[in-house]
């Protein structure tokens, strides 16, 4: 039934793992952003084992890079957490990965906010969504807050989900 509305829509976000909580603060981001005529982006992390979102524009894998999770004392941790984030800094190809990665978006998301566009989602995806994607999207949206016209946000779709109890 709502197929045809849809496909008129000008902003589409997939509520199926969404927390009311979590849609809500979507849902404000995003209008707020439009009425100030800002590009919202959103850093998205995720795990490959959980599918990829499928409202992403820009899709990101960093599954070659060195894996926490094979460390028995990073297992249980998390891309937040600096043991992790040292790991992952003490490999090369992680910082080539994320200069990549930034080279892509310095180029073309300016070209995105020219365009019109109100909000635009970069996800970042390893094997389970715990480590690397979670360091490199708080890393990549770091860089990016305070940037004239651009709001941004993080999502980590596998840690938020475990917070709120959703499968």
């Amino acid at each position: 039934w709502l197929g045809p509305i849809a496909a008129n829509a000008d902003l589409t976000i997939d509520s199926s793992d969404l927390s009311m909580h979590d849609l809500a603060r979507q849902v404000r981001a995003r209008l707020a952003t439009q009425a100030a005529g800002n590009l919202s982006l959103l850093f998205q992390s995720f795990g490959f084992k959980h599918g990829v979102p499928v409202d992403a524009d820009f899709v990101f894998d960093v599954r070659c890079l060195p894996n926490p999770h094979y460390e028995p004392e990073l297992r249980h941790r998390t891309g937040h957490e600096a043991p992790v984030i040292a790991f992952l800094e003490a490999h090369p190809e992680v910082a080539e990965m994320f200069e990549s990665i930034q080279a892509h978006l310095q180029r073309w998301l300016p070209r995105f906010a020219e365009g019109h566009r109100s909000y635009l989602t970069v996800a970042i995806g390893c094997t389970g969504g715990r480590h690397r994607s979670v360091s490199l999207a708080e890393r990549l949206a770091g860089l990016w807050r305070g940037v004239r016209n651009f709001t941004v946000s993080t999502r980590h779709r596998e840690l938020d989900d475990h917070l709120t109890g959703a499968e």
